[in-house]
């Protein structure tokens, strides 16, 4: 059963009377049958809880710094016209009490708390972003990761794994960006794909007719859910392992990659679409950083002396993390130079940062 949860919020120039505020409302709470209970703030303001019918619970609570808080606590079947006009009732009331003290008021939307379908997922820099969603697609967990596909009335079926947005049939630009941004010839070129399991990247790299390209993606799992619910993106390029001018590997990349290292085999296009630069260089970020410089240093060495290795970095707002990045592509066994392209990603509500990498 879930949860909707209400917030009203009044910013004031000055500290509100806490005796008078919530003398004034409590007509309101009595005609909604609400019991009051007052808690001790130890000198931090007034705090009052009020009991209703049908579990709704009202957190009233007058700070001692210029700020009164509301919270509104029901049942997702409770009467949402009843919960309006209850807020309603509260704003216009405090505002009255308060005439002259407010500098802001703020209401937002009920956050949905325990539904069935989770609609909430943080950005790449931690803001909470709210997904018209309504339909849980897929949902496997693999020896790798959890898989969900979800429906978006906005974005079409998005691929999220382990909790991250990975790229939603909207993300045309994300595919574009990770291959170059439009301005790459890949007719007749021997191309390698690093993951890209939800086969949007193969299936625009397939329309330019290469020679051949080499797909190497460890989760079979991800492309049995892509290549049902994600046919907008991907065509049918995941219907199978091998086409015409294309082949699928699932298997894990580093192997891969080693044994291209010791044929001398090499590559006009490398792109890397297994994961976004780390967000941080804290200790639980050590391993992806690792994998991450390995994936570099490796795919450096099998790529042309005219080729391109093409990745996401992460969102803008890390500037941090990119630094980090770009430090590392002076670490490399083979000198490289690079340049950066900031997209907009439809389905990630956030400009994200791609590179281009090549030998100097």
């Amino acid at each position: 059963m879930a949860l909707r949860h209400y917030t009203l919020d009044f910013s004031l120039s000055a500290a509100a009377d806490s005796a008078s505020t919530v003398s004034g409302l409590l007509s309101i709470f009595h005609e909604q049958e609400m019991t009051e209970t007052v808690h001790d703030t130890e000198g931090h303001g007034y705090l009052a809880t009020f009991v209703g019918k049908n579990g709704r619970l009202v957190i009233l609570r007058v700070h001692s710094h210029g700020l009164i808080t509301i919270d509104l606590q029901c049942y997702e079947e409770d009467n949402i016209a009843q919960l309006d006009n209850l807020l309603n009732a509260l704003e216009k009331k405090l505002t009255l009490l308060l005439n002259g003290n407010i500098t802001r008021i703020k209401r937002l939307p009920a956050l949905v708390r325990g539904a069935k379908v989770d609609r909430y997922w943080p950005t790449a820099d931690g803001r909470l972003m709210e997904y018209d969603i309504d339909q849980v697609l897929y949902e496997e967990d693999s020896a790798y990761q959890n898989i969900k596909i979800l429906r978006s009335q906005q974005f079409g079926n998005m691929l999220v794994l382990n909790g991250d947005v990975n790229l939603a049939e909207s993300d045309l630009p994300y595919t574009e960006a990770i291959m170059g941004g439009g301005k790459e010839d890949y007719a007749g070129k021997e191309v390698l794909i690093l993951g890209g399991g939800d086969g949007g990247i193969l299936a625009e790299a397939v329309k330019q007719k290469p020679k051949m390209i080499t797909m190497v993606e460890i989760d079979q799992k991800v492309i049995d859910g892509c290549k049902t619910h994600m046919r907008k993106t991907c065509g049918n390029v995941l219907d199978n392992l091998k086409g015409d001018c294309y082949q699928i590997l699932v298997e894990d990349c580093v192997p891969v990659l080693k044994k291209y290292v010791q044929e001398g085999r090499t590559f006009d296009y490398i792109i890397n679409d297994l994961t976004a630069v780390p967000i941080s260089t804290e200790p639980e970020e050590d391993s992806t950083w690792e994998f991450l410089r390995l994936i570099l240093d490796l795919s450096i060495k099998i790529l042309h002396p005219t080729g391109k290795y093409f990745t996401q970095g992460n969102s803008v707002n890390l500037t941090e993390a990119l630094s980090l990045y770009e430090e590392q592509l002076g670490k490399l066994s083979c000198p490289v130079d690079f340049s950066k392209e900031v997209v907009c990603v439809p389905s990630y509500m956030e400009l994200w940062v791609f590179y281009s990498v090549w030998k100097k």
